[in-house]
């Protein structure tokens, strides 16, 4: 018997007596079997199914296409401003928040290194010019007082002399302030006074520093620069080590590097100024089609949209479409006059395009400063979601033939 698809042949023998050679083969159809008609069935099912799926449901992606985003624009019924980048739009958007002090900062003038305050600890001698004075016993001609406080109002108390101001006098003022006091009561007395302790006037060094702490002011460390060298230094990398002070209810803020560059942002300290180092904490954020998606800090106090993409990887070869590259952000109203050239009312929601295939594309784009809080938003090539239809077709497919094959 030798068989084919679809039909059987058998071996006849005329008569009953013919040999091998002499044999007659005849025909005989047979029906496919129902598991068979059901495998072919379940190929058009499966293919008419996932034509029905692809039409209805959309396939995964990283996020909205190009005319999607577009679709978006004022000009479309949207609220955002879809804008192509150009050297005009370069130039207007080159707006970095500085940082710096105000001019109650500025204006301060440095703490005398002798002058006292509250909570210093003070050391007075005196002298009289008689046997028995006011404050000597008899056969002494001094009298030591060691370790008078000035209080919070900035007064000590004397034998003899009241309730004396030391605040604010260097101790040969107070000396002279003291001495005329006495002289009305003690002929010719002699007075010396020396600061034993300046815990009056201090700053407060926290944060990156390589040594925290409370530090009086002195001499040699009565500007921002000398205190935080007294402090041991910032431990982390100057390009993004950022420095606070808090005075009162007043806050400054300067890049480290700015107060080496600029001699007006090294400050005179003040008693009860908080210093405080920190982590430049501005960032952006990453989506799309490139080599990762996540928050980056900026790490440094400007850069530009080639050095933000390159943070992450760089644009996913596979993926990326070069001339849809966002930068989408919320605009301050000034900038965003600028842009649009007239005039907005309020914050301004942007989606800047770069076209990195133009021929200045990565020039504009090495031009265009990234802020704090952006965007970076890249879209996929449309070649990627054909790519996507035909793999959910061909997948399905070849599932409904190996059911075939293992059927037969």
């Amino acid at each position: 018997m030798a068989s084919g698809r679809g039909r059987r042949y058998i071996a006849a023998e005329p008569g009953g007596k013919s040999g091998p050679k002499e044999q007659e083969f005849r025909k005989v159809t047979v029906n496919p079997s129902p598991a068979r008609i059901v495998a072919g069935l379940s190929v058009r099912v499966v293919v008419i199914a996932a034509l029905t799926l692809l039409a209805a449901c959309s396939l995964p992606r990283s996020g909205p296409s190009k005319n999607e985003i577009y679709s978006g624009a004022v000009e479309k019924g949207g609220n955002a401003h879809v804008i192509y980048v150009n050297d005009h739009v370069a130039r207007a958007t080159n707006f970095t928040p500085a940082y710096g002090f105000s001019n109650s900062f500025l204006r301060a003038g440095q703490v005398g290194a002798d002058e006292i305050r509250a909570g210093d600890v003070l050391g007075l001698a005196i002298w009289e010019n008689v046997d028995d004075g006011l404050l000597t016993s008899l056969g002494t001609s001094s009298t030591a007082l060691q370790e008078i406080q000035v209080d919070s109002a900035g007064y000590i108390f004397v034998p003899y002399a009241g309730r004396v101001q030391a605040a604010g006098n260097t101790p040969d003022q107070l000396r002279q302030i003291i001495t005329e006091r006495l002289a009305t009561q003690t002929p010719d007395p002699q007075v010396t006074v020396a600061r034993v302790a300046g815990d009056g006037a201090t700053v407060s060094v926290m944060g990156k520093v390589t040594a925290q702490g409370v530090y009086p002011i002195e001499r040699p460390t009565r500007t921002l620069s000398a205190m935080l060298a007294r402090s041991g230094g910032v431990s982390i990398e100057p390009e993004i080590a950022v420095i606070t002070v808090k005075r009162g209810n007043d806050t400054g803020k300067v890049w480290l590097t700015d107060l080496y560059s600029n001699a007006s942002n090294d400050i005179a300290l003040r008693p009860g100024d908080v210093i405080l180092v920190e982590e430049d904490q501005r960032s952006f954020t990453a989506l799309g089609a490139l080599g990762g998606q996540t928050r980056v800090p900026l790490g440094n106090e400007m850069i530009d949209a080639v050095e933000a993409v390159a943070m992450v990887g760089g644009l996913n070869s596979s993926l990326a479409d070069p001339t849809g590259v966002f930068i989408l952000r919320d605009e301050p109203e000034s900038v965003a006059s600028r842009v649009l050239g007239k005039t907005v009312n309020g914050t301004q929601r942007m989606a800047y395009v770069l076209d990195l295939t133009r021929p200045n594309g990565l020039f504009l784009a090495r031009d265009f400063l990234i802020r704090d809080e952006d965007t970076v938003y890249v879209t996929e090539a449309p070649y990627v979601q054909w790519q996507k239809r035909l793999a959910s077709l061909i997948g399905p497919l070849n599932s409904a033939n190996s059911v075939q094959n293992l059927t037969q």
